[in-house]
């Protein structure tokens, strides 16, 4: 495949060729992958079936490599075609020079194009252009050109009433007006000072006056600053959220002592690097130089600082909001990969105090079989009546295990079903708390109406509850992913792109796991490689019609299901039990003979060998490559044959909360105690000790050694052991270490803030200190409890 072949999508005229080579080089790969894998795009080709069945093509390019030759060449794409828009533009204004044409054609960024493309811009009518059409230009030639000049002196040659121009001062405005533009459109100048500004400046925060009241939660910056370069994207975000409700006055400046110089470092770096002078500033300074000096400081004041502060801005938030989107993606992917139950028969408990608490019970399969209203607290009380019931229905319907939802009522719900399996031991229940987080939205949606079109909406929950215990990833693709709460300032970051991310994150994880075709849901159908919700829902409507499929082969003749959609899809559409058993594994029907020349070569046939490792030994997979299918292709087949369908979830765990502890009342300092992590953020996890307040562990307790991102100890999930540091009742702040060593510190008042809400949802209003990675163990109310201060929404 050429490299000029690939990217048929572009815009006519684009150098596809230069993007290529940019993409080889960012993923540091060889330019052929790349334009392999782009075509490959271009084609319809999913990421999920690129990465698993065209390893050849891209030289075994990954998923998480493909995703970021996506976004990079949607980037790229956009950039040639600016570049050339830009060209087309100058072009017809009959001022492309070849100086310019090849410093356009070697801009690598947007914003490079943009500077160079700056003075050429069609705009509205400026003081700059005003001063022009007055006839002043010459004058600012003149001051320019002649370093001994009185611009007094000369301006007053271009007075003209006619023109607007009454005298010598309104002529050296004009002058200065079109020299400080002139200045301000300098590509080279705009890249220099955007340098120095991000690498020197500082953002600066302070209240709004007669706020402190109502921005209580943003008090922390009402008198902050931090370098640009080191902020953290947490911090970014709460600051912009701050600055948008009007509670906080952002501004971009040096340090004070730098600001205070006279001149100001960035009045003096424009002057000196347009080389306009050495004593611009200096007291005894001439009349060209000192006019000059005002020109450099009204550049500075009225034209750049302005323009870069506003440009700043938008960087920290687009670098914060990638930030952000990575750590909900992140995030999401583990809690979708997370241990599944399996099939077993589960009962789902939702609970709830004055409304009662609901209860669904699934089957093996996750049909609904029961369903029950109980109400055991407050005002009913019935515990006694409760108890009888779930064990009722426990023994009727042979439940292994139980859900039960960790929102309102969860501790209390989960003791008294610990009562009941202390009475009922034969029942040999295990019970699991689970996160009910946006089970409320599943429960209202549409797809919970169509599936569930005669349960009460208030059952649907604990329907929900069950069967992401069964399977998380099933269920939880009906949900839309925002509504999970595994963001950090979800709300706050550019929608489209969040969808972008998490909907790949949902693609590839369902299609790293495999469908059943014969049991998932539309919903889950939806999310394999090459289908949407349409040829989903005719799939279901096939099911549904004529039974189960008894092959893949079975698939072309739902309505719809074309041949693309069949390679696209076939590899990832699972059938357990069916008339061929290659269609349970991963093995691509395309790659069905080479399978056939395997079990030829051994004598033997497909059932006998599939999931037998033994079957395979002193047989090459190199003996069975050819033109179509190379050596990676063939090893996956023999790694399928020998674990047909491997899931590449964890082994199912349950975490198992400490009897009497159920509020923060309970806890104390230098309890171990074992939860699970609901929440990583860069500065930490949350963990759910089952006192309906998740502890943080900070980043620098996470473990002995230095950490760097808190993904690369802990995951969403994750059954943890921890100590606890520090419990502070009034403001509701758990401090936990996974460091068993460290020393606890005894428990401290303060004064009350408002509370995060609930578990397993990311909050706003950081503090300062709530980076880390140190290795001393955080001390209370310090980077610990700034920390839990960012959570707040």
């Amino acid at each position: 495949m050429s490299e000029t072949s690939a990217l048929t999508n572009a815009a006519p005229g684009v150098d596809h060729a230069r993007i290529i080579e940019q993409l080889a080089t960012e993923l540091t790969v060889r330019a052929s992958q790349v334009a392999a894998a782009v075509e490959l795009l271009d084609d319809g080709a999913t990421v999920p079936f690129i990465a698993r069945y065209r390893k050849e093509a891209t030289g075994g390019l990954d998923d998480g490599a493909l995703r970021t030759l996506e976004v990079r060449l949607s980037y790229l794409r956009e950039l040639e075609e600016r570049r050339l828009a830009i060209l087309d533009s100058i072009n017809q204004q009959g001022k492309l020079t070849p100086e310019l044409q090849q410093e356009i054609a070697s801009a690598d960024t947007k914003q490079r194009l943009e500077d160079l493309y700056a003075p050429y811009k069609p705009k509205r009518r400026t003081r700059a252009q005003i001063a022009r059409e007055a006839g002043l230009e010459p004058l600012a030639d003149a001051i320019l050109a002649d370093t001994a000049c009185d611009p007094a002196a000369l301006a007053a040659q271009y007075v003209n009433a006619e023109a607007g121009v009454n005298d010598a001062k309104g002529a050296l405005d004009g002058a200065r007006d079109i020299l400080a533009e002139r200045f301000a459109e300098n590509a080279d100048l705009l890249a220099n000072m955007r340098e120095y500004i991000w690498s020197t400046g500082l953002l600066y925060s302070k209240m709004v006056d007669g706020k402190e009241a109502e921005g209580a939660n943003f008090r922390d910056w009402f008198d902050f600053n931090e370098p640009l370069r080191t902020l953290p994207s947490h911090r970014v975000l709460a600051l912009m959220r701050g600055r948008q409700q009007g509670v906080l006055e952002l501004r971009v400046g040096l340090q004070e002592e730098l600001e205070a110089q006279t001149p100001h470092p960035c009045v003096a770096r424009i002057a000196g690097f347009l080389k306009l002078g050495n004593d611009l500033f200096a007291l005894d300074a001439a009349p060209r130089a000192r006019w000059l000096g005002e020109v450099c400081r009204w550049t500075w004041r009225v034209k750049l600082l302005t323009a870069f502060e506003s440009e700043f801005f938008g960087r920290l938030r687009e670098d914060a909001e990638a930030e952000a989107i990575r750590v909900f993606a992140a995030n999401l992917k583990d809690l979708l990969l997370a241990a599944p139950a399996g099939p077993k028969t589960v009962l789902g408990l939702d609970p709830g105090i004055r409304t009662g608490c609901k209860i669904a019970v699934i089957d093996r399969t996750g049909k609904v079989v029961d369903t029950a209203t109980v109400y055991p607290f407050e005002p009913r009380m019935d515990r006694k009546g409760t108890i009888h019931t779930l064990a009722a229905l426990c023994a009727k319907h042979k439940v292994e295990l139980i859900a039960i939802g960790n929102g309102t009522a969860s501790r209390e719900s989960e003791k008294l079903v610990g009562d009941m399996m202390s009475q009922f031991p034969e029942l040999s229940l295990t019970r699991v708390v689970v996160s009910e987080a946006g089970a409320s939205v599943y429960s209202a949606s549409e797809v919970a109406a169509l599936e569930f079109p005669d349960l009460d909406v208030t059952l649907r929950g604990a329907v929900s509850i069950a069967r992401r215990l069964q399977d998380p990833l099933a269920e939880l693709v009906k949900i839309d992913p925002k509504a999970i709460g595994v963001g950090q300032y979800q709300h706050d970051v550019n929608q489209r792109e969040l969808a972008r991310s998490l909907d790949a994150v949902v693609e590839d994880c369902v299609n790293a796991v495999g469908v059943d075709v014969n049991t998932a849901s539309a919903a889950l159908l939806a999310r394999v490689s090459g289908l949407n919700s349409s040829l989903a829902k005719n799939i279901v409507s096939w099911r549904d019609e004529n039974g189960a499929f008894p092959t893949r082969e079975t698939l072309r003749k739902v309505p719809r299901f074309g041949e693309k959609a069949f390679e696209q899809a076939a590899g990832f559409l699972r059938i357990p039990d069916g008339e061929n058993p290659l269609d349970a594994s991963a093995v691509h029907p395309e790659a069905y003979p080479v399978v056939e020349r395997i079990v030829a070569r051994i004598k033997a046939d497909v059932r006998q060998i599939i999931g037998q490792r033994e079957a395979l030994k002193g047989v090459s997979p190199a003996d069975f490559t050819d033109e179509r299918f190379g050596l990676p292709t063939v090893r996956d087949i023999f790694a399928e044959l020998e674990k047909p369908g491997r899931d590449p979830r964890p082994e199912f765990k349950t975490a198992q909360f400490k009897e009497g502890v159920e509020t923060l009342n309970d806890l104390h300092p230098g309890m171990l105690l074992e939860g699970v992590v609901t929440n990583v953020a860069n500065f930490g996890a949350f963990v759910d000790i089952g006192v309906h307040q998740d502890g943080l562990v900070h980043i620098s307790a996470l473990a002995e050694k230095f950490v760097k991102d808190p993904r690369d100890v802990v995951r969403v999930g994750q059954t943890v052991t921890v100590k606890v540091l520090e419990v502070d009742v009034q403001r509701k702040r758990v401090a936990l270490t996974m460091r068993l060593n460290d020393a606890a510190e005894p428990r401290r008042a303060a004064a009350p803030r408002p509370e995060r809400s609930n578990a397993g949802a990311q909050r706003g209003g950081p503090r300062r200190n709530d980076g880390g990675g140190a290795r001393s163990a955080p001390p209370a109310n310090s980077a610990m409890a700034d920390a839990f201060a960012k959570l707040k929404r």
